[in-house]
This record gives C-alpha cells, structure tokens and sequence, in this order.
C-alpha cells in the first residue's frame, strides 16, 4: 500500500494518530526532504527507514519506489510539510502506483491553503494555484485571469518575492482588491494580515521572512457606467494627449465596457 501521509506545517502536534500510525507501521517513509522528515519522526519516536523523493528525482527512483511496493512492502509518502502533491512532488509516484494497480490511500491532514481560507474572511469555493509562474507571459495570464475571477485565488509565495507578487496583484487587480496574506501558519510567529492589495503591498514592502499564504477575494461586478462617466473618461485621455480613438480604447479596458460603445460616444458627443 502506497500512503499518502500529511503532516504538520509548523506545530508538531497538528498530525493525526492514523498518521502516526502510518508512518511507524510503514516499511519506508519517502520524504522531499529527509532532514526535515526526521526532525518529526525523532519528536515522536518514529525508527522508520527513510528513502529521499523529491521533485528532482528521476524514473529510476520512482521505480525502486513502485518495485519495493509491489514486493509487498508498504510505503508512506510525505513531503516537507503539508499534504504531499499539493505544490509538493509526488504526483508522478500516485499515478505510477494507481497505473500498476497498487493500493493507494490518502491521511487527511495539515495544509496551508486550507487554514489560509478559514482564516481569511471570505466564503464560499475558492481556486488553489499554488505558486505563480515566475515571470513572462504565463505569469501575465495567471494575473489576469486572478484579476477576472469571482471567487477567491490562493497562492504560495517565498519570501523573496511576496513583495513584487503583491505589486503585481495590486496592478492587475487593482489596489482596492481586498486579500488576505497569512504568515508562518501554525507557528509561534503566525499571523494574518487582511485588506486591500494596495495595503497589504505597503505593509510588506521591506524585508519579510517566513512562509506566506495569499488569499485574494473574488472580484466584485462594478455597476455599468452612465454615458456621461465614459464621455468624462475618454475626455482626460484626449486632455493628457491621446487621439480619440486610443482614449476611447483606454476607457472601454478602464470601465470593462465595449469599444464599440466608447466609439459610438466620440462620434455623438
């Protein structure tokens, strides 16, 4: 049997008995990182052979894993912290196993993305992205389509780039876009900061340490603009020096209205 174990993402007491259960019982424990493994096996007493399983590694060690299962050994698999193949390596061990008809089970558990959410103040489904693409084009689709979604986005940042992601969110989402940046869950520095993307970019904009968790709200539906709010618009466009037509373009993304409608103004007005 292939397990699935999830461990704690900070408090070495948020782990379940099953779990515990699992990982002594087990015959191996796989681990992304077995120098973090081994900080919670030593914490509750746990002897269980590790065998390291990480992004990095490569069919052959996917193999061994696959061959020690099918000689009917039982594995247990676990990444730095969290519930494993939720941004963390795994997925192509699970789906080796379940194409090779070994059993596999998951052990519910700790994860960041979850208690952000419960934690955050806003309801209702939400989308899990786990860690934006780092630049470019895909980056730029990720953003929008944040930007254009009506329920809320959950995101994993390093500390390294909370800063430049959060000026990101407030440029593709708008500063007033409401979020909520949770800190070091479940660890004696846990906290929660909610508010506007304009805000949050403000209060993270030295150097921040830690592991953060970013919950932006959906987007709320703005109400359709009168004629005399978008005759208004494209006139400080004209004013700052743009032709009527690329004012009337600027207005029809600034007020997400057609361009046909902003073109029709021009031509009454």
């Amino acid at each position: 049997m292939l397990y699935i174990v999830a461990t704690p993402i900070g408090n070495l007491e948020d782990i379940t008995l099953r779990a515990l259960r699992a990982l002594k019982e087990a015959d191996f424990i796989a681990a992304e990182d077995t120098r973090q493994t081994v900080k919670l096996l030593n914490h509750y007493d746990i002897k269980t052979k590790l065998i390291s399983f990480h992004e990095h590694s490569g069919e052959d060690k996917i193999g061994f894993l696959i061959s020690l299962l099918k000689d009917g050994k039982n594995v247990a698999l676990v990444s730095d912290a969290g519930t494993p193949l939720i941004s963390d390596p795994g997925a192509a061990l699970v789906s080796r196993a379940a194409a090779e008809g070994i059993g596999i089970t998951s052990l519910p558990g700790a994860c960041a993305a979850v208690a952000a959410v419960t934690l955050s103040g806003f309801f209702g489904p939400f989308t899990f992205l786990g860690f934006l693409p780092k630049k470019g084009a895909e980056r730029k689709r990720a953003l929008e389509r944040i930007a254009a979604s009506s329920i809320p986005c959950v995101l994993y940042e390093s500390p390294r780039a909370l800063s430049s992601t959060l000026r990101d969110i407030a440029l593709c989402c708008g500063e007033e876009r409401r979020l909520a940046v949770a800190k070091e869950l479940t660890k004696i520095h846990e906290s929660v900061f909610r508010g506007t993307a304009g805000d949050a970019l403000e209060a993270f904009s030295g150097e921040n340490k830690g592991e953060y968790t970013v919950v932006i709200g959906g987007a709320q539906k703005r109400p359709e603009p009168s004629d005399a709010q978008i005759i208004e618009l494209i006139e400080k466009y004209t004013q700052a020096g743009m032709t009527k037509k690329d004012a009337a373009e600027a207005a029809s993304k600034s007020l997400s209205i057609k361009k046909n409608r902003a073109y029709k103004l021009i031509i009454s007005s």
